[in-house]
């Protein structure tokens, strides 16, 4: 019985590695290539926030200043129903004050702290005279061609639904990016607004790379328009998402042999999807992520990638 299934089988497995490696190189011949408007080569994570506090307007006019293709923001709803732009819901750690948003009116929502730690580069401090939360409307109005990602982090169908209108409203569903961790949620804000391009979710990313080492990758289609992962060596050094040590250091080595696959972000970039690998604040990290021909770097210091990226040529790329 082994014998047949060897004869057979072997040759079959070849032939369906050359198929699939054939594919994966020429994703057009089953595939449209998606177009996004813009190549997010230079993102800023809340704005910039390692260079004025996050998410307010004087963080995105900064990050704006230096050219950023893309602002990331992070959004909640209050007790009165306005979308307003922080990452926590609770507003212990950003203003002192130990308050929900959806309990607390958007009037009586506290300003920021003078000086926040940048929360990918533990031990260094941000600082900015604009500490206003902002309303997420005002961001559209004062950006209206500029490309911003959408965080959600909460399960609330009310917020989802409030942000679906307003980008309907200022008509920027093509430059508006739905991004969340969570499927479920990505799920209900597809439904809220199909027009907008959205990321992998943490349970399609591990789809995403179990079809890549199976070969099949290249004969899926995918409606992803954005992988945004982080940067394996950051983990134990800016990001903790394990106990610091051992475990930590193990886990970024291991991480980054499954995951930084120079080949598959080619075949993404092929199919018009880009990768943009996060939240990188030095240049060395800048370095190590445009090696592996990612699409983008999102970054807390708007003003160091700016500089990095003028000094060194732009990586090729063709959505």
């Amino acid at each position: 019985m082994s014998c047949p299934l060897l004869l057979y089988g072997l040759p079959v497995l070849g032939i369906y590695a050359l198929i699939s490696r054939y594919f994966r190189k020429r994703p057009h011949l089953l595939h449209i290539p998606q177009r996004f408007p813009r190549r997010c080569l230079h993102a800023s994570h809340r704005g910039g926030s390692g260079e004025q506090i996050e998410n307010t307007l004087g963080a995105f006019n900064n990050a704006m200043s230096q050219e950023t293709d893309l602002l990331e923001l992070d959004c909640h709803i209050t007790k009165d129903g306005i979308v307003v732009v922080s990452h926590d819901e609770n507003l212990k750690r950003q203003t002192g004050h130990n308050i929900n948003i959806f309990k607390t009116d958007y009037k009586d929502l506290p300003q920021y702290k003078s000086a926040l730690e940048v929360t990918f580069s533990p031990g260094k401090i941000s600082y900015g005279t604009d500490r206003q939360i902002p309303p997420l409307e005002e961001v559209f109005k004062q950006f209206p061609e500029t490309l911003i990602n959408i965080e959600i982090k909460e399960d609330n169908d009310d917020l989802i639904n409030k942000i679906a209108n307003l980008v309907q409203k200022y008509e920027r569903s093509h430059i508006s990016i739905w991004a969340s961790f969570s499927d479920r949620i990505l799920k209900k804000c597809q439904k809220a607004n199909k027009d907008m391009p959205f990321v992998f979710s943490r349970k399609r990313v591990f789809i995403l790379y179990s079809l890549w080492y199976l070969g099949l990758l290249p004969f899926v289609p995918l409606k992803e328009s954005f992988l945004e992962f982080v940067l394996p060596s950051i983990i134990n050094r800016t990001y903790f998402p394990v106990k610091k040590g051992m475990l930590g250091s193990l886990l970024a080595k291991f991480t980054t042999k499954v995951t930084m696959q120079k080949q598959l972000f080619k075949h993404l970039e092929d199919r018009g999807i880009q990768t943009l690998l996060w939240v990188l604040n030095e240049e060395k990290d800048f370095d190590e992520a445009f090696s592996y021909g990612v699409s983008g770097v999102i970054s807390d210091y708007p003003t160091l990638l700016r500089e990095y990226l003028d000094t060194h040529p732009s990586p090729p790329f063709n959505l």
